[in-house]
């Protein structure tokens, strides 16, 4: 059976957002025989450290490579993080962004950018980064089309194939061999027709194909546990009616924010390959991405200032 690896998780770090406790996860994937498993909560690194040792608890000296922990993080990208002016007619449009440590350097930019995000970008509860922070920070990164709220399906639904084209060139200049086309498949219309358009580019300009489910929850079952931690969010009861277009817009009056049904879960090796059963390659390129990322040592001595107290010295109390 072809190995498999989810590289895109939300964990209960994607605050209110995410449900997957993050041993319950590893414990999943480790019993699929799956070779890898990646974090990439919203905006944040909260997680990381608590993930990538969870990972060690698995890969003992008798066993040491048994599932390899990939350190990423999804980002709120948006046209200038710098802006917090806005108005009825000009939102703050947020588009979401996947990006996945290959290495030391950079893990070191994921760092950068989600610091940069609160620092410089935040907005209300939104960590915000720009394309100028990607531009200067993507070094040692790979890259995917990400979810339907990412840029490149975004602007193919919003804009056409044509300017769809031009955002997903601007990636693919940048980031090149490792700029991946992500497909999910939940049963979406607007995420089909997406699905479609990309697997064209995907052909047209040679960009190799890996498959997700943006997974929330472990399992299928947890979909209303997580559907009231939404509410919660939200600050909306669950008996009101549900506003599922794949967007997070909450425009629509009387309605609430939900997810378009209960398939955003860690599903098995097995699962995924009938669901992309047409595209076998898909589950396949997830093995090329774990091959490229380089286990990162997290673990550190604490740096702490060294202060030489003179021997003679005395401590004078103030009362």
């Amino acid at each position: 059976m072809p190995r498999f690896s989810h590289l895109h998780n939300h964990t209960q770090f994607s605050l209110l957002d995410g449900a997957a406790d993050i041993k319950s996860l590893y414990k999943k994937a480790v019993k699929d025989n799956m070779p890898a498993l990646a974090i990439t909560d919203h905006g944040n690194m909260f997680g990381v450290f608590n993930f990538v040792a969870e990972a060690a608890k698995y890969n003992t000296s008798e066993n040491p490579n048994l599932i390899k922990p990939i350190v990423g993080c999804e980002f709120y990208l948006v046209e200038n993080r710098h802006k917090r002016s806005f108005t009825k007619d000009d939102k703050d449009v947020r588009y979401h962004q996947l990006f996945l440590a290959k290495n030391t350097i950079g893990y070191k930019n994921l760092v950068k950018l989600t610091s940069l995000g609160y620092m410089e970008g935040l907005y209300g509860k939104y960590p915000r980064i720009d394309k100028e922070l990607v531009l200067k920070y993507h070094e040692g990164l790979i890259a995917t089309t990400c979810c339907l709220g990412a840029s490149v399906p975004k602007t193919i639904l919003r804009k056409g194939e044509a300017e769809g084209e031009k955002e997903f060139l601007w990636w693919l200049d940048i980031f090149g061999e490792d700029y991946y086309v992500e497909l999910q498949r939940h049963d979406i219309p607007e995420q089909n027709t997406v699905n479609e358009v990309l697997i064209g580019f995907a052909l047209k300009h040679n960009v190799k194909i890996i498959a997700s489910n943006d997974s929330h929850y472990v399992n299928r079952e947890d979909y209303n546990a997580h559907d009231i931690l939404l509410c919660i969010n939200t600050g909306e009861k669950q008996s009101t009616e549900k506003f599922k277009d794949g967007d997070e817009d909450t425009s629509a009056r009387d309605k609430r924010f939900a997810f378009y049904n209960d398939e955003f879960y860690f599903k098995d090796t097995s699962e995924m390959q009938q669901l992309f059963s047409d595209r076998p390659e898909a589950i396949d390129n997830t093995n090329e991405i774990v091959d490229k990322i380089e286990p990162l040592k997290l673990k550190q001595d604490i740096l702490l200032p060294h202060y030489q107290i003179p021997k003679a010295s005395k401590v004078r109390m103030i009362i």
